[in-house]
């Protein structure tokens, strides 16, 4: 945070007009602002909002209530002998007008010479063109783990209670991601409930959470309970991902291990990419974020890029967290022509945070096919490796098979050689789907599942082998040709 005051500082004494701090948290911000004054005096801070008008200001107060227009020809009546930062609160909702995009535009020129700054705070906003070189953008971060320390700990001496080391510190872990205001929140109903903060809270530190990435609009708090157990065969990719959990350890820093970036999985669809990504968050203890690409291009010009630095943004201060791609051949895999080249800039925003990210967050990104997808995201360095699930082996089929009887009918010990010889380019889903099929046989019957049942449920059901047959083909040369690596230790038949 030490490295942002600076640069705000910086920004304030070489004289810059116009500064739009992107974030929501305004009484962070105005905070934040008073502590520039203090560091930058004789600088003083007067903040308008269109209920309140001007405060702050000894003799102002209320002035320019409800007239956008009246506070800015304050500010250029100031006197120069009075340096003077203005917090424009909800200020970027009147600069659609002309008058205030001329004014601010006037302004921005004459305050170059004058020792006032006025600062704009929002959340995501397109700025009209006309003020793209009088406007200044500084991004807020959320709050790093030193000042949720010290805002928890100043929390629990003002209600009297007394914080242990060992709970600050895990309270100050759990909150991580939440915006200052949301800390308060917890803090306040935790008062509210017990008159002190403890350990109790961690459940509703997660609420809130929840709660916070439910209002992302692109990001998906995803509760899972999968395990590697529950994937049936991909014994290769199970193993690199037991290493690359070891490289989030303290002992791997100072063994001189990055943190890991990510892992790209291609397969045809039923093949466990999905249910991968949720068993990685939950073997890992991690939160699971699920990125819906789809929505990231959804609305107006421009804001596809703001929701791609607020995704980033908040899927950081998560860390560690595992953020999931779903269908990422889908979001990006389109003609850029078709979308005013868009697409093509929140991917080089994606490309350039995963390359230079050094934050725990691990991206599991899913995809059907390759054809659709970029060069650049393929290249070595995006993802620490690419897997390719392929079909599933013999062996695999027999233990994806015995993986849902067992979940189903945990006492039922069925032969399922036969099953497997006649379920060859089936899918894991399509197997999982054989199973419920066969068992809405035995129980229309009123009976115990048998193997005819699955057998007969397996020659009713066309696999997706057969239909995408050349699609299929096409992907495991490109894995074969270096690409990619076999996520099964065991090659899948080639199909006939």
């Amino acid at each position: 945070m030490k490295d942002w005051e600076n640069h705000l500082d910086l920004l304030i004494q070489a004289s810059t007009p116009l500064i739009w701090i992107r974030s929501g948290e305004e009484e962070r911000v105005e905070e934040l602002l008073k502590q520039a004054c203090s560091r930058l005096q004789p600088r003083r801070l007067a903040t308008w909002d269109y209920i309140e008008g001007l405060q702050g200001i000894l003799n102002s107060n209320g002035l320019a209530a409800r007239q956008p227009m009246a506070v800015l020809q304050w500010v250029h009546k100031l006197d120069s002998n009075n340096p003077t930062i203005l917090l424009a609160k909800d200020f970027h909702r009147f600069c659609e007008d002309a008058g205030i995009a001329r004014m601010l535009k006037n302004l921005a020129g004459f305050l170059r010479q004058q020792p006032h700054t006025i600062v704009l705070c929002s959340g995501p906003w397109t700025p009209p063109n006309d003020l793209d070189d009088a406007l200044t953008i500084l991004d807020l971060p959320l709050p790093k783990e030193q000042e949720l320390k010290n805002l928890l700990s100043n929390i629990a001496q003002a209600s009297g209670s007394d914080l242990r080391r060992d709970v600050l510190e895990e309270l100050t872990h759990a909150c991580s991601g939440l915006s200052e205001a949301r800390v308060r929140q917890v803090a306040a109903r935790a008062l509210a409930q017990r008159g002190k903060i403890g350990l109790e809270d961690l459940e509703e530190v997660l609420e809130e959470k929840r709660q916070s990435v439910a209002r992302s609009e692109v990001l998906e708090y995803c509760e899972t309970k999968a395990t590697p157990a529950d994937i049936g065969g991909l014994d290769a990719l199970k193993a690199w991902l037991d290493q690359r959990h070891q490289a989030f350890s303290d002992e791997a820093r100072d063994f001189g291990l990055p943190l890991p970036r990510g892992v790209l999985l291609v397969g045809p669809q039923g093949t466990g990419k999905s249910l991968t990504a949720k068993a990685i968050a939950h073997s890992w203890s991690m939160p699971l974020l699920r990125l819906d690409v789809g929505r990231l291009f959804a609305g107006l010009v421009g804001a596809s890029e703001a929701r791609t630095r607020e995704t980033i943004q908040r899927a950081e201060a998560m860390a560690p967290c595992v953020l999931w791609i779903d269908e990422i051949d889908k979001g990006f895999g389109g003609d850029a022509r078709s979308d005013g080249g868009t697409s093509q800039r929140v991917l080089a925003n994606v490309l350039t945070w995963m390359a230079e990210k050094t934050s725990a967050v691990f991206v599991v990104a899913t995809a059907n096919g390759v054809e659709r997808l970029p060069g650049e995201l393929l290249r070595k360095g995006r993802f620490d490796e690419i897997f390719l699930l392929d079909l599933p082996s013999i062996q695999e089929r027999f233990s994806i098979l015995s993986l849902h009887i067992k979940h189903r009918r945990p006492n039922l010990n069925l032969p399922l050689t036969a099953v497997v010889d006649r379920t060859e380019g089936f899918s894991g889903a399509e197997l999982e789907q054989t199973v419920i099929e066969a068992m809405h046989l035995a129980f229309a019957e009123r009976r115990e599942l048998e193997e005819t049942d699955l057998i007969l449920a397996a020659t009713q059901l066309v696999p997706l082998s057969r239909t995408a047959k050349e699609q299929l083909l096409s992907l495991k040369e490109w894995s074969a040709s270096g690409r990619a690596r076999p996520a099964s230790l065991l090659i899948s038949q080639v199909i006939d």
